[in-house]
């Protein structure tokens, strides 16, 4: 079985099985009829090609969409008989410059286009009803949305899973971060179908045979990892994002935050715990539902937050057990009762009113919310304190709802060459070397780099549900550095599990757009975003902060020079400093359920 999913071709690609939808009607059983590889023809005559399964019999069905880079007969290829048994004509299509499809692949670029002209070719074939749906995760959750701000007519509803809201923010950068581990792990992986094109371009071409001198030979002679280059035939767009720090007009054009209010279609949006994309999930749905084109679409919006996602799962993810209910979901199956509520009315889940359901992970349940967040939590500050210094877990950092006094700051060496290791969190794709998920952090917290601050043991069971943020204040002897935050849950026995966390390239703190490097030694006022959760605290536990200025190698290092790692190698180390008095309240802000 697959260990992560973005590459994975032929097992589900979440590992999660079982969902609490059951149809409730006597559910169709067609005999399947396959197409294989039938030609898609784009606006620029470039040739997409897509499978497509459907019943065997007379009628006309809605069509279920699929398109995706990561091979036609990955995860969809299994689920498409099961929907064409239900009903459902299936097309899996491979995107442009991927697979069997024509073209050059470039993320995200031709995917508003291709999904148009996609999407209106499939629902004027002789056997649609003229309704498209489409469905699938990440960056096939990314050709949804992308797709639904083109607005094709024929496009009735979306199932994007695990995917981002903003491709500069939250899916390579996030708080002006490099997301480096996912970059580098993603591009690696999209790589192989790109040299084994250019393989079998080069390879098999009359012109080939006559290159002089041998050496030449255009296999031989692509670019070799490490090369002196400025470009790359594998990955060409990884430079791009790396000569593009800034929210500029090269993200811009690709943003779905920005146009929400051109998306004119209802959507279920699966988002989970522990996942690389939970933030750009959540605001998808918090977006959409306010500022769609119209009504039925804002009404229309549904959330489900599983857990895990890319991170694995369902019921085990990175180091902790989540109970028999995690494992009650099924991908396929929610997907198909996701358009059996919306194409055939059937009265399922989706019908119950709610529009949101969640796992509360601690509870280690499902439950049914109003909306997303849940209205009745309440916005309440954990104040960071210390009388003397909170570095590691063996200092006196405390985490408290009482107000500071007059209290010595907090000081760390933040040192670029020895940066503090990444130990699970949401992390994408490749768990062989760096497993996502929830993870003991206490050989983390023992660095002196780590302020730590903690509650006394709960007395209470506390419910920690919807987005939390740190507002802090700090200084820095760089004119630039990051500041690393992290929830977490510490058990009565010792392990310090991580919740959610965030991270602020100090020089993005008033825009992505406009970095601003820091005065040394200037005291600002601060924000990171550790997204959001659903966490029973139980009694006897303990809620803990831990603030660094680095979590690497998931986010790139700041070099402290206010030069970027893709254009120099030069570090200093920078000393950071944390404030927290009684005029400079920092706290940590949890959204508690009463």
């Amino acid at each position: 079985m697959c260990t992560y999913w973005l590459f994975c071709r032929t097992t589900s690609l979440f590992f999660l099985s079982h969902f609490l939808i059951v149809p409730l009607f006597a559910a169709e059983s067609y005999s399947v009829k396959i197409e294989r590889d039938v030609p898609v023809k784009m606006r620029d005559g470039v040739t997409l090609r897509a499978d497509i399964f459907r019943p065997d019999a007379l009628g006309k069905f809605p069509v279920l969409l699929q398109r995706t880079p990561y091979d036609k007969h990955g995860w969809g290829f299994e689920f498409a008989p099961k929907a064409a048994r239900r009903g459902y004509v299936v097309v899996l299509q491979d995107v442009r410059g991927r697979y069997a499809s024509e073209g050059e692949w470039r993320p995200f670029l031709h995917e508003a286009e291709d999904g148009y002209d996609t999407v209106e070719w499939a629902g004027s074939l002789p056997y649609s009803d003229g309704r498209v749906g489409m469905f699938g995760g990440s960056y096939v959750g990314a050709t949804q949305m992308l797709a639904a701000t083109a607005q094709p007519p024929h496009l009735s509803g979306i199932c994007p899973v695990v995917t981002a809201s903003n491709y500069h923010d939250g899916w390579t950068y996030q708080g002006g971060a490099f997301e480096q581990w996912f970059n580098e792990s993603w591009t690696s992986g999209l790589a192989q179908d790109t040299l084994d094109r250019e393989i079998r371009k080069f390879s098999n071409a009359r012109v080939s045979a006559n290159t002089l001198p041998l050496t030449r030979y255009p296999v031989f002679s692509l670019p070799s990892p490490g090369a002196a280059t400025t470009t790359s035939f594998l990955a060409p767009y990884f430079l791009d994002w790396l000569a593009h720090p800034h929210y500029d007009d090269y993200w811009k054009r690709l943003t779905i935050e920005d146009r929400y209010s051109e998306i004119r279609v209802p959507a279920l949006h699966i988002a989970a715990w522990y996942d690389i994309f939970l933030g750009g999930s959540l605001r998808n749905y918090v977006g959409l539902k306010s500022r769609a084109a119209a009504d039925e679409a804002r009404n229309g919006q549904r959330l489900l937050v599983i857990v895990g996602g890319h991170a694995g799962g369902p019921r085990h993810v990175g180091e902790i057990d989540f109970g028999p209910e995690a494992d009650q979901f099924d991908e396929g199956e929610t997907t198909l009762s996701w358009y059996d509520f919306l194409f055939k009315g059937v009265q399922n889940e989706f019908a119950n009113g709610k529009r949101v359901k969640i796992f509360v992970m601690g509870l280690n349940q499902w439950r049914f919310e109003e909306d997303w967040p849940p209205v009745r939590v309440r916005s309440t500050k954990y104040f960071l304190h210390a009388q003397s210094a909170a570095n590691s877990s063996m200092g006196a950092g405390v985490l408290s709802t009482s107000l500071p006094a007059d209290e010595p700051v907090d000081k760390f060496i933040y040192d670029p060459a020895n940066p503090v290791p990444t130990v699970g969190g949401p992390l994408c794709c490749d768990s062989a070397h760096l497993a996502p998920g929830p993870y003991n952090q206490s050989k983390v917290e023992v660095r002196d780099d780590v302020l730590v601050f903690s509650s006394a043991p709960l007395d209470h069971d506390l419910e920690i549900t919807g987005p939390v943020r740190l507002d802090f204040f700090a200084s820095s002897s760089a004119v630039d550095t990051d500041f690393t935050a992290k929830l977490v849950d510490v058990f009565p026995d010792g392990p310090a599990i991580n919740i959610t966390e965030g991270i602020l390239r100090a020089s993005y703190r008033d825009s992505q757009e406009s970095p601003t490097p820091l005065a040394p030694g200037k005291v600002y006022p601060l924000t990171i975003d550790l997204w959001a959760t659903s966490n029973l605290f139980r009694s006897g536990h303990r809620i803990r902060l831990e603030i660094s200025s680095s979590n690497f190698p998931r986010f790139d290092r700041n070099l402290n020079t206010g030069e970027s790692a893709a254009r120099s190698s030069k570090i200093v180390s920078a000393t950071n400093t944390i404030l927290h008095d009684r005029a400079h309240p920092s706290a940590l802000i949890l959204p508690v359920l009463p």
